[in-house]
C-alpha cells in the first residue's frame, strides 16, 4: 500500500512538473521582428506578413510604416528596427552613408511607377503633364519632397518638365503618399500624384489619368539594421518577400517584380 501512494506521488509530481514545462513552451514570447517600411507597402506588408506568420508561428512581425526620409530619421535616432524597407534608392543610400544597414543584406525586392489620379466622378481632361497648368486643376497633391520618395520623383518630373515653379500655387503637401491618396479619394484635390499600387488599393474611389515614364525605375530595396543584438529570424521574413509567395502577393497589390 505504502509503494502505491508512493507511486501516485511520484506521478503527481511528474505531471505538475510536465504541465508547467509545456505551459511555459506555449506561452514563450514569440520572436518579435520589427519592421519599418515605406507606407506604401503597407497592404502589401500585412498580408505577406499574415502568411509568414502562420508558416512561423513563434514569429512576431511588428510594422512601423510611414514616409521613408522619416524611417530613416528614426532608425538614425535609435528606433528598434530589424528591417529597413524603402520606396527609394536615395534613402537607402542614406542609411548606407550613415552606417545603418548591413549592406551586403540589400536586395531590391519590388518596382512601382508615378501616376496621375483623380477622384472617380472628376471631369477633368488631362492628356500631359503641362494640363495641369489650367484653370480648372486648382489643387494638385504632392507628397513632401524632402520625406517622401513618391513626392521627390514628382518633384523632378516636374522641373524636368518646367512645371515645378510654375505649378508651386496649386501644390497640397502630403507627409506620405498615402495622404496624398486620401485627398484625392476624398475629393479635396482635384489631382494627385501617388504611386501605382496606391491607386490600386482605391480603384473605387479615384482613377488613373496619366502613367508618367521616368528616366529610370523605380525600385524598393530591403536591407537588415545593424542592432547590438542581430536578430537571426530577420533575414527569414525578407527572404519570405523575395520568395514567390511575396513576390506574388506584391504583383496582386499592384506592384512589379524586379528583374534578376
Amino acid at each position: 500500500m505504502k509503494k502505491y501512494y508512493f507511486l501516485q506521488r511520484v506521478v503527481r509530481q511528474f505531471l505538475v512538473i510536465a504541465t508547467i514545462l509545456f505551459s511555459g513552451l506555449h506561452y514563450a514570447k514569440a520572436n518579435e521582428i520589427n519592421v519599418s517600411a515605406a507606407i506604401s507597402l503597407s497592404n502589401a506588408f500585412k498580408e505577406i506578413a499574415a502568411l509568414y506568420e502562420a508558416k512561423h508561428p513563434m514569429d512576431k512581425i511588428l510594422f512601423n510604416f510611414g514616409a521613408s526620409g522619416s524611417l530613416l530619421q528614426q532608425i538614425d535616432q535609435g528606433a528598434p528596427t530589424d528591417i529597413f524597407a524603402s520606396a527609394d534608392e536615395e534613402t537607402m543610400d542614406q542609411a548606407v552613408k550613415k552606417g545603418l544597414i548591413i549592406e551586403n543584406s540589400r536586395k531590391d525586392f519590388t518596382n512601382n511607377s508615378l501616376v496621375l489620379i483623380a477622384p472617380i466622378h472628376s471631369n477633368l481632361d488631362i492628356h500631359n503633364a503641362g494640363n495641369l497648368l489650367q484653370p480648372t486643376v486648382q489643387k494638385i497633391a504632392v507628397g513632401q519632397p524632402k520625406i517622401v520618395p513618391a513626392g521627390r520623383y514628382t518633384q523632378k518630373f516636374l522641373q524636368q518638365n518646367q512645371l515645378w515653379d510654375k505649378l508651386q500655387n496649386k501644390l497640397i503637401i502630403g507627409q506620405n503618399v498615402r495622404q496624398v491618396l486620401d485627398y484625392v479619394a476624398r475629393d479635396e484635390v482635384n489631382v494627385g500624384f501617388v504611386y501605382h499600387s496606391d491607386a490600386t488599393i482605391l480603384s473605387n474611389k479615384v482613377k488613373i489619368l496619366l502613367d508618367f515614364p521616368l528616366s529610370h525605375s523605380i525600385r524598393y530595396p530591403i536591407a537588415l539594421v545593424k542592432q547590438k543584438t542581430e536578430n537571426t529570424k530577420a533575414q527569414g521574413f525578407i527572404d519570405f518577400i523575395l520568395s514567390s509567395t511575396g513576390q506574388n502577393i506584391l504583383n496582386k497589390y499592384g506592384f512589379t517584380s524586379v528583374s534578376r
